[in-house]
């Protein structure tokens, strides 16, 4: 797949178990505030003020995918960060990616489970 791909919330309930890379890249004060998806890897992107440090982000985003061909979904609250994020790691080469459609927003809308955020 040379595009990102949008991923319905029951569809990406249904990957929950499998061995699908799943990022959130909300903030801390996301987390907290809704919860994040089983399995998901919290990995923030962009900070409050929309900074970002992609250099280190991507050092950490390398130990958990280590093959461009994995499947990956990225999360946040409304799917604009990860539209950007996705694209961004199309461009690197990533050939899996997608996105959470309507992000945690829509999740939450469907009353689909979340886990707590342990600090």
């Amino acid at each position: 797949m040379d595009n990102l791909v949008d991923l319905q919330p029951k569809t990406v309930e249904k990957m929950i178990n499998d061995k699908v890379v799943m990022i959130d890249v909300r903030r801390k004060d996301e987390w907290e505030r809704t919860g994040t998806i089983k399995n998901a890897y919290k990995m923030t992107f962009f900070d409050e003020y929309g900074n970002h440090d992609v250099k280190s982000w991507m050092s950490e985003f390398e130990k958990i995918v280590t093959q461009k061909d994995q499947t990956i979904v990225l999360i946040c609250a409304h799917a604009n960060r990860t539209r950007t994020i996705g694209n961004f790691l199309i461009d690197q080469g990533y050939k899996n990616t997608a996105h959470l459609f309507g992000g945690m927003a829509l999740w939450q809308q469907e009353l689909r489970e979340t886990i707590k955020h342990i600090a």
